[in-house]
């Protein structure tokens, strides 16, 4: 996949799309990676597809609890946010010296090191 843990990137379809920010303008929402499944080509995104688990009652725990966790989304619904213009861009693929090397599409820059 192109996308990398640790990334931020912007949401492109689903219910978490925008978020209406304090003047009242729709801003696209992001959230920094945290899994990657790619064999499903689905991703965890921070704060993100936010799932309500009920846990019932156990011997370790007197009482249920209900807790909120991230849900999967489809890789395809999501676009990696260039740092050097802070916008949703594609990404591309070159080689050098023997090795890939993204880039942001919009940009022209270069997101991975030489190594």
């Amino acid at each position: 996949m192109r996308i990398k843990v640790g990334e931020t990137v912007a949401i492109l379809a689903g219910k978490d799309r925008y978020f209406i920010d304090e003047n009242g303008q729709r801003k696209v929402k992001t959230g920094k990676v945290l899994k990657i499944f790619n064999e499903k080509q689905r991703i965890i995104v921070e704060g993100v597809n936010m799932k309500t688990k009920h846990h019932p009652p156990s011997k370790d725990q007197e009482k249920g609890s209900i807790t909120k966790q991230e849900g999967s989304i489809h890789i395809s619904n999501v676009a990696l946010i260039d740092p050097k213009t802070q916008t949703p861009t594609k990404i591309g693929i070159r080689f050098k010296k023997g090795k890939k090397i993204r880039y942001a599409k919009k940009s022209n820059n270069q997101l991975d090191d030489i190594v």
